[in-house]
């Protein structure tokens, strides 16, 4: 038992272990996943409906989005911007890795018919002969992405991109960083039977990385029949280190704002977006 302890504690090296099929690929998961998506009043797994409305209508008005606009979503969910962009008369292409949110999203494009395209996979693994004029990644999934991962999605937004082709993301800041702190917590059905319909003792080992400017949530959810580790990884940039980032991978950055609504930049908020071109 002590050595089992010690293993739930033990602090691993920044991005040392990538689990999220085990988050959006697993039935239970992916199904609560949902729900906390489609749950209008709450930023969970998507921001809030009042929020979103107000994100598009400013993305509408940045890109000038029109029916010959051909737009992908990186981590779309179940279609919350798609859809809307979809029905100002974009061509939309949505990637997610969980099936629940895709079925979701296909079925509203069905029932709404809609020129919308769904691909269920991991968006690292997505390759197209598409070209677009708008990248899309919203709801910080950037950040939980390793330095290596994120040089390839670069790579992929600058193969995918047309000329002069946009990208509009969002991270989380150096300032929610200084928020965050280190912390290990014991619960039984943690976070209200998130992780299984069992039973089970869930963990939750928060460490920070303070030269990396990195947190990871290290979950450890221990059922009758098996165990399992999920880390959940969070990036926290200031904006020159994201813009070089950007600037290294082949894009000019022309924006930052507080966040994917068009908000003026504050250095103190906790997130912030950028937009960047296609050099």
């Amino acid at each position: 038992m002590f050595k089992e302890l010690e293993k739930i504690n033990e602090k691993p090296e920044p991005f040392q272990f990538y689990t999220a099929s085990d988050l959006w690929t697993d039935e239970h998961t992916s199904k609560q996943m949902l729900s906390f998506h489609l749950n209008e009043g709450i930023d969970v797994s998507s921001r809030n409906a009042e929020f979103v409305n107000r994100s598009v209508e400013w993305i509408a008005s940045e890109f000038n989005i029109c029916r010959d606009t051909k737009i992908v979503d990186f981590g779309c969910g179940p279609g919350l911007y798609a859809t809307r962009l979809a029905k100002r008369g974009a061509n939309v292409t949505g990637i997610d890795f969980s099936k629940s949110s895709i079925e979701y999203a296909k079925e509203v494009a069905v029932r709404e018919k809609l020129n919308v395209s769904y691909v269920n996979q991991n968006y690292l693994e997505y390759k197209t002969e598409d070209r677009f004029d708008l990248v899309l990644m919203i709801m910080c999934d950037f950040c939980a992405l390793s330095p290596t991962q994120r040089n390839g999605i670069l790579s992929k937004f600058r193969k995918i991109l047309k000329p002069r082709g946009s990208v509009l993301l969002d991270v989380y800041s150096l300032s929610a960083f200084e928020q965050r702190e280190e912390a290990a917590t014991y619960e039984v059905n943690q976070l209200n039977g998130f992780w299984s319909p069992n039973k089970y003792y869930g963990f939750l080992n928060t460490f920070k990385y303070d030269e990396e400017k990195v947190v990871l949530d290290k979950y450890t959810i221990i059922e009758f029949e098996r165990t399992r580790q999920v880390y959940n990884w969070l990036q926290y940039f200031a904006p020159e280190d994201l813009e070089r980032e950007f600037v290294e991978a082949g894009f000019s950055v022309i924006g930052l704002y507080s966040d994917v609504a068009g908000t003026p930049y504050d250095r103190e908020s906790s997130e912030f977006a950028l937009i960047a071109n296609r050099v």
